[in-house]
């Protein structure tokens, strides 16, 4: 077994000698030497391997924002990494380079978890995020990389679809701090003829981190024009968020651009993100946000009771902030919802991205 091939988790051997994955509900039935449907889970020789442990596409320090994240710590900076392959085949990948990638020589940077959570410290980032591909896939990766960070006081992040079985669910997010789910649309029609998934596991995944977890909450859904952005859908999807979650999870509406398999469609207007935020602050939702445009309305955290702008956004750049140290805002005393620490604007890592080298040490 190489370097980057690591004991898997969360499988069952069958009575023909295969395996069964465990890890989500594609279920792959794997013979030896094959690969599950995320490439990176294999049968080898009879025992289940993850063979991009250790192995990144790259670490790069962020805005908070970007993953997007408005009320976990607002302003800091975040350490993402990923690897590669994905349990989900979205047609409308915006990241399909590194999710859809089988050529694992893609994976330069080499990092074990403490070199990981190192790097963190050293740069002076709140939090480390598991992005670009989803962290399902390498879970026993950033599980490790969670405890590492833990260890020196960093928070972690998950960038995910969300697409998970319930017991590997419960060991995963026992150690996540926040969370940006993608609820890529609310119809089972839409996941399955463009994502090849279903949607009734990523909403069990939402209800579980919400009522039975102590991580911070967030979802984002990409507006795809003709596909999911109607308003009987968004009233929906918008509805449920409202009734079985509750007001105060932020909801991001994204834009979305032609990439993948599908080019033949236009991008997002910024007139749909606004819409669909107008249906979700009716719904009942207290932070909704438009992504991927500048739109300084729609990036604005507002009280949810007096309305004031607390949180003043251009993209990624915070422009006036003035949400207490414990999360109030100062002209109602209304409890924000959020985890929130002590900020200047001055401080804020703004609209950056910064590549970095990380190695692991000897």
């Amino acid at each position: 077994m190489s370097s980057s091939q690591h004991p898997a988790r969360w499988w069952h051997r069958l009575d023909d000698g295969s395996l069964q994955c465990d890890l989500c509900p594609r279920d792959c039935t794997l013979h030896d030497g094959q690969r599950g449907a995320c490439f990176v889970r294999q049968n080898l020789g009879g025992e289940m391997v993850l063979t991009t442990y250790g192995r990144s596409s790259g670490f790069c320090i962020d805005p908070i924002e970007k993953k997007p994240l408005n009320h976990f710590y607002p302003g800091s900076s975040v350490l993402s990494f990923g690897t590669a392959g994905c349990n989900l085949a979205c047609k409308f990948c915006q990241n399909w380079d590194i999710s859809k990638s089988k050529d694992m020589d893609r994976l330069m940077d080499q990092a074990q978890p403490d070199d990981i959570a190192r790097a963190a410290d050293a740069s002076g980032c709140k939090s480390v995020a598991f992005t670009y591909n989803d962290p399902v896939i390498f879970a026993e990766y950033a599980l490790d990389t969670a405890d590492a960070c833990h260890a020196r006081g960093i928070q972690t992040v998950a960038v995910t679809a969300g697409y998970m079985h319930a017991a590997a669910r419960r060991e995963f997010y026992a150690k996540i701090d926040a969370a940006n789910v993608d609820l890529k649309a609310f119809t089972d029609a839409f996941y399955f003829k463009l994502a090849s998934a279903h949607l009734e596991p990523v909403l069990d995944t939402l209800r579980y981190i919400r009522h039975e977890t102590n991580t911070w909450l967030e979802i984002t859904t990409l507006l795809i024009p003709g596909k999911n952005d109607s308003d009987e859908e968004l009233a929906a999807m918008t509805g449920w968020i409202a009734r079985e979650l509750g007001p105060d999870v932020p909801l991001h509406f994204s834009a979305f651009h032609p990439d993948y398999k599908l080019t033949d469609v236009p991008a997002t207007p910024s007139s749909t993100l606004t819409r669909a935020r107008e249906i979700g602050l009716r719904a009942g939702l207290h932070y909704v946000y438009t992504g991927n445009v500048h739109d300084a309305q729609g990036g604005t955290t507002h009280c949810p009771s007096c309305r004031a702008p607390l949180i003043v956004r251009d993209w990624y750049r915070i422009d006036d902030y003035r949400v207490t140290v414990d999360g109030r805002c100062p002209d109602c005393d209304t409890q924000i919802a959020g985890r929130f620490d002590r900020f200047t604007l001055a401080e804020q890592f703004g609209s950056r991205r910064v590549p970095i080298a990380l190695r692991a040490q000897p």
